[in-house]
């Protein structure tokens, strides 16, 4: 396994591919245009990280609610009157062991509650802000016609160019390390 198959180390991929993103957004767009691709972008990570406190804010809540609900429930249980002896058909006693220590609330159960209670919130509502965000974003794009065709041809323009990009890498690994090589970095 090289170094190339993990994405944070792979080197120049991606810097090539933001210069020609860089090059198109000069060449092939004009400025409202490239204030309106902002603007999405904008809509996009706010909606997420508002989506994101929400859903974190909310999965805190709720872990608070069921602790406070398990709590109750416990101090239900203990002051209840619970069986000491179950009495068999034929006379027999046995003595049924007390597991109401077993059964209360510790800290380690709160924290793995309030862990996974806000870590559910966060992502769902970090996944819901997202599609609300670019649901807002496509409506901010969309709103110019003329505007949104120069970004779609921008867009195939730079995704052509990208294509030709990764074949002439391709064809160069070939080239270097012989026809046995998939051209995929790691494989």
């Amino acid at each position: 396994m090289s170094s190339e198959s993990i994405a944070a180390l792979r080197k120049n991929a991606g810097r090539e591919l933001a210069q020609l993103a860089e090059e198109h957004m000069k060449h092939d767009l004009q400025q409202s245009d490239r204030d309106a691709l902002e603007s999405a972008s904008r809509k996009v990570r706010n909606y997420t990280l508002i989506g994101s406190a929400l859903g974190l804010g909310l999965g805190i809540a709720m872990a608070f609610r069921v602790r406070s609900l398990r709590t109750q429930m416990f101090n239900a249980f203990r002051t209840m009157e619970k069986p000491t002896h179950v009495k068999f058909a034929d006379g027999r006693l046995e003595p049924i062991p007390d597991l109401t220590s077993y059964a209360q609330p510790s800290a380690l159960g709160d924290a793995v509650a309030y862990f996974f209670f806000s870590a559910g919130g966060l992502f769902v509502g970090g996944e819901l802000g997202l599609l609300a965000g670019s649901a807002a974003g496509k409506r901010t794009i969309s709103s110019d016609p003329e505007s949104m065709k120069r970004i779609k041809q921008a867009f195939k323009n730079f995704r052509k160019d990208s294509l030709k990009k990764e074949i002439e890498w391709l064809d160069d690994g070939e080239k270097r390390e012989g026809s046995t090589d998939l051209g995929i970095p790691g494989f």
